[in-house]
């Protein structure tokens, strides 16, 4: 299994209840297709810096997930088709990278509390 970050930009008019359906659709897709959600961060309604779909704004949720070779062009191909989704990002995560990035948010928290108790 590989990690991806999977950004979600769901239709700006769909209201708090229409928003967990959407999501659920994403979530089931991802474990239909053997993966699993590890992380998910709704990051509330933003403005587009350019119209998609006719639309200015839209709700951003970034999924952290797990999936099997064959699952990611199963899910691209799921979500071109979606109508609530308007927009999404499938990114396979170098898991070097992560760790560098997780080292380095250590190390800033731990300078920070230095800082603070300074």
């Amino acid at each position: 299994m590989q990690e991806y970050e999977l950004t979600v930009l769901v239709h700006p008019d769909r209201q708090e209840a229409d928003l967990e359906k959407a999501l659920t659709v994403v979530r089931d897709l991802v474990t239909t297709n053997g993966g699993k959600v590890v992380k998910e961060d709704n990051w509330g309604k933003k403005k587009l810096a350019y119209k998609v779909a006719k639309q200015d704004f839209a709700t951003y949720v970034l999924m952290d997930v797990e999936l099997p070779a064959p699952a990611p062009i199963k899910i691209s191909n799921a979500l071109n088709i979606s109508e609530d989704v308007i927009r999404y990002l499938l990114v396979k995560v170098d898991a070097r990278e992560r760790a560098k990035l997780e080292a380095a948010k250590k190390n800033q928290s731990e300078d920070e509390e230095e800082s603070y108790r300074g």
